[in-house]
């Protein structure tokens, strides 16, 4: 659970573009990733029906999850709609963010009440794009956001210039989406022998825990609708962690 600013380092679970409405699935791949010790669990309105299947694939099991979901609308009345349905499904929501900067300031106070009152834990903001990291940083100085989540990849390392350095400074967990690049930079992996210099099973791995090893990461929520992948990704969660050598070459091998 993010209750300080260090966690871990922590490999969750995303859910953009996985099981949507297909609730056997998703308590496949859920079920499978905390069995294999993941904690986090993120999701989105902007995700279809995956918050409802994520609601449906924790029961009996809500106890070994932190839910970090988002509000995604232009509209006050929607967002509080939104929640409302989040509260139904999960109870209480352990980070809530504001998906993509949208609205956030006409959000900000409904959702800090909501926090007072207890049933959000922590509240964050998102971007995908570099071009918003401006934006993401200004929001961030308003020190009224616990969490952040942003992209970051040996592919996509916009980030570091600013939005890292910044949450470090002022204690913001940091959330990682995309750390696969969606999915391009494991379609080739590199061979055996460059795993075995990383102490890695798998180029998955790798790429996770590269993530990881940067300190100022907390999270890396990496995707899948496989429940194998999401055990194997898990691995990415335990020490030892790379240094700069390492780091490196999981960069070379990414080129």
């Amino acid at each position: 659970m993010i209750a300080e600013r260090r966690l871990g380092p922590v490999v969750g679970l995303g859910t953009w573009n996985t099981f949507d409405r297909d609730t056997d699935t998703a308590t496949d791949v859920v079920g499978a990733a905390l069995d294999a010790g993941c904690r986090v669990v993120d999701s989105s309105p902007m995700y279809g029906g995956a918050e409802a299947s994520l609601g449906a694939a924790l029961a009996g099991r809500r106890d070994a999850a932190d839910v970090a979901t988002k509000i995604w609308t232009g509209s006050v009345e929607e967002g509080r709609e939104q929640f409302r349905r989040q509260v139904e499904w999960f109870g209480r929501v352990e980070i809530e963010q504001v998906h993509n900067l949208v609205a956030w300031r006409e959000h900000l106070a409904w959702l800090e009440r909501e926090r007072d009152d207890g049933r959000i834990g922590r509240l964050g903001v998102t971007h995908y794009a570099a071009r918003a990291f401006q934006e993401l940083a200004a929001a961030l100085r308003t020190r009224r956001f616990d969490a952040v989540q942003i992209p970051l990849n040996p592919h996509e390392r916009e980030c570091e210039r600013e939005v890292l350095p910044l949450a470090a400074e002022l204690g913001v967990a940091v959330i990682v989406m995309r750390p696969l690049g969606e999915g391009s930079l494991v379609r080739r992996s590199p061979a055996r022998a460059d795993l075995e210099r990383l102490n890695v099973e798998s180029w998955p791995e790798a790429l996770l825990k590269w993530v990881l090893s940067d300190d100022r990461v907390d999270v890396v929520i990496p995707a899948t609708r496989n429940p194998d992948h999401a055990r194997a990704n898990a691995r990415a969660g335990r020490p030892p962690w790379f240094g700069n050598e390492e780091r490196r070459l999981v960069e070379q091998l990414a080129s």
